[in-house]
């Protein structure tokens, strides 16, 4: 089936997310929708799936113009959506999941679950999942349920399928066979949409590529197209892609952890007996699969975690049962993963995000407990110059920059004071290509001179970029620790928890 997108337009309030888009898929092609964060993609597929409606624009299969009142409509038409976010229910069986909404019923009105379950056994087979039906999808691993969710949409008939950032919680090795699955399908005859930011899975798999920024298509290209082309089709410039760094020069001190140990609200271990250590001078990536004890190892260090047993030393003094403000007065620096929940008020201005970390009886900005604010503005402007943040003025509220902006006023902040521990969470995440080349320049440069740098990030690219040391985390432990250059599949085989003997002993720096 032939997918067509003509002058399509979506506004919310002034706001305008999708600005007379059109493009075309073809039965049997892969169309890699590339843009960053924010640049209208996903509201784009939302539009072509029935969750919202187009303020202008026509969506055409095979020539004819459709009309969707929602997602049941587009389903019915032949369109399925594999989405970042997996619509499952954790509870219910994978039969269960996959008959959802297009229940069949036998005898006396009872659901058919064995009609469900042989079409389960029947995609597993076409694809190779080796999927039990009967399985409870909240036991499954995550790239399993990716599967689940592709069987999902088969079930519908769909010809058209569209995949929302679907490598976001993947391993290596998941994200390669999703690529295989993808391209299985689209030999099939499927038209697949492929939306994602990552230059190097459009690159393996794309057929087509178009290039959506800040809401407009702004250009196409071939998958030959270099990585250096499409980043600067992203973000309207040239854009240097490679970490420079040179080798670490370490020094005495830093971070030691011993035997961490964290227990979540319902009594669970999400860190277990972890040990570590990260000198001044080096950056320690923390690389795993999201959800494998990364955040709750992080907060832990910045003094989050009132259920942590164990050792967390820097410098020689032990920061385990102070305070957050206590510890950030020792001299740690933290950029939380989520830069809108947690790193910012988003109704304060840029001046006041820019203190929240300082004690409110300190100088030079707190006079008697009273805040001097000539002397707020001031230091505003200067980490507004020296940070590139693109905002009118001090005065203007945070929550109105753009995400990329934000993550700078989080990383002014921290990085404006003496630091003996920086720890970025997702440090470029959600953000532009450009501020991901600011960013990396900012942590490098912290690097040198002299700090201990934790990044944790599932971006792999990013780890070996940055790192100088990669710990690999998975179900609350470490699996091993390895050199910055260590081959992706290592890294990918420890991701799924894998132990090979060259990570059994921490590599020394």
């Amino acid at each position: 089936m032939k997918l067509e997108l003509r002058g399509i337009t979506k506004r919310f309030g002034s706001l305008v997310a999708n600005d007379h888009i059109s493009l075309t898929v073809e039965p049997g092609q892969i169309h890699c929708l590339l843009g960053e964060n924010g640049a209208g993609k996903s509201t784009l597929m939302n539009v072509l799936y029935g969750l919202y409606t187009a303020d202008e624009g026509q969506i055409l299969l095979d020539d004819r113009v459709q009309s969707f009142s929602g997602p049941g409509d587009a389903m019915a038409a032949g369109i399925g959506m594999v989405h970042q976010h997996f619509m499952l229910i954790p509870v219910f069986t994978v039969a269960e999941n996959v008959m959802l909404g297009h229940e069949k019923t036998g005898f006396g009105g009872r659901l058919d679950l064995d009609a469900a379950r042989a079409h389960v056994r029947s995609v597993s087979e076409r694809f190779g999942f080796e999927i039990d039906p009967d399985a409870v999808v909240g036991d499954l691993p995550v790239g399993v349920q990716q599967r689940v969710e592709i069987i999902k949409a088969l079930s519908r008939d769909a010809q058209i399928l569209v995949f929302d950032e679907p490598t976001a919680v993947l391993t290596p090795q998941e994200t390669d066979e999703l690529m295989a699955i993808m391209r299985q399908l689209r030999d099939e005859g499927t038209a697949i949409v492929f939306i994602t930011h990552k230059l190097r899975e459009v690159r393996e798999v794309a057929d087509k590529i178009t290039v959506i920024r800040l809401g407009k298509v702004v250009g196409e290209a071939d998958p030959t197209a270099s990585n250096e082309e499409l980043a600067a089709l992203m973000v309207g410039r040239a854009v240097e892609l490679r970490v420079k760094k040179d080798a670490p020069v370490l020094r005495s001190g830093g971070l030691v952890v011993k035997d961490l140990r964290v227990v979540d609200a319902d009594g669970h271990i999400v860190v277990n007996d972890v040990s570590f250590e990260v000198r001044p001078g080096e950056v320690l990536a923390i690389a795993g699969v999201q959800g494998n004890g990364q955040t709750e190892l992080t907060e832990a260090i910045i003094g989050l975690h009132p259920k942590a047993s164990g050792s967390i030393v820097l410098d020689g003094r032990e920061l385990l049962g102070r305070s957050v403000q206590q510890i950030i007065d020792a001299g740690v620096g933290f950029v939380p993963e989520d830069r809108k929940e947690d790193g910012l008020v988003g109704e304060f201005s840029v001046a006041e995000n820019l203190i929240l970390n300082r004690s409110t009886n300190g100088a030079p900005f707190f006079r008697a407990g009273t805040l001097q604010q000539g002397v707020l503005d001031e230091f505003a402007r200067s980490q507004i110059s020296e940070f590139d943040i693109r905002t009118q003025g001090p005065s203007t509220a945070a929550g109105r920059l753009s995400g990329g902006n934000q993550q700078k006023v989080v990383l002014a902040r921290e990085l404006s004071r003496e630091l003996k521990l920086f720890v970025a969470s997702q440090p470029t995440r959600g953000i532009d290509v450009g501020s991901i080349e600011f960013v990396h320049e900012r942590i490098v440069a912290t690097r040198d001179s002299g700090v201990p740098v934790i990044v944790v990030s599932t971006e792999l690219d990013e780890v070996s970029a940055l790192a100088d040391r990669i710990a690999v985390m998975y179900r609350g432990g470490i699996v091993g620790i390895v050199p910055g250059d260590a081959p992706r599949e290592v890294l990918g085989l420890m991701m799924a928890g894998e132990k090979p003997g060259a990570t059994q002993k921490e590599a020394v720096a």
